[in-house]
């Protein structure tokens, strides 16, 4: 899968399908995307290939108090992908509407729908939480597997290191 930014400057490839696909509806993402929510696919950090120009990251704040990292484009400043503090720098959560393709990734699940816009239904057969989840309940045994291998990794390479 190809994504870039509006203006061509930033481009990026991911190396396999995402490990899961939010639909936020909390009032955080609403308001930086003045949308009524933001669509995710988390994937791994080592899966997400740029293939031109180098984003710039912005620290801006998050409901959790932790901040997040936005890369953007420094021309155009459309949003790439995040980093949150919760997931750490080993995942990012790269905006579904900067790929080539985002029909390819439709929603696994809509969170923070507490605040979601009352216009906004949400379709039968697709799960939605009040707020977070537990991904053991949620994600298939696929993606966490391959989530635990990267933090496996990440904690044998912290052990060497020292």
């Amino acid at each position: 899968m190809h994504g870039r930014c509006t203006c061509g400057e930033v481009a990026y490839r991911l190396t396999r399908p995402p490990l899961f696909v939010h639909a936020c509806h909390c009032r955080w993402c609403q308001r930086e995307t003045g949308s009524a929510f933001v669509m995710n696919a988390l994937i791994e950090t080592e899966a997400v290939e740029i293939e031109a120009g180098t984003p710039e990251v912005i620290r801006t704040p998050s409901a959790s108090g932790r901040g997040q990292d936005i890369a953007r484009c420094p021309t155009c400043r459309v949003a790439l992908w995040s980093v949150y503090a919760g997931a750490g720098p080993l995942f990012r959560f790269v905006r579904v509407g900067t790929l080539d393709a985002p029909g390819a990734c439709p929603p696994d699940i809509h969170i923070f729908t507490a605040s979601k816009q009352p216009w906004v239904i949400l379709p039968d057969g697709v799960p939605a939480m009040a707020e977070y989840y537990d991904r053991r309940e949620l994600w298939p045994a696929e993606a966490l597997a391959r989530r635990q291998s990267v933090l496996d990794r990440a904690a044998a390479a912290a052990q060497e290191a020292g």
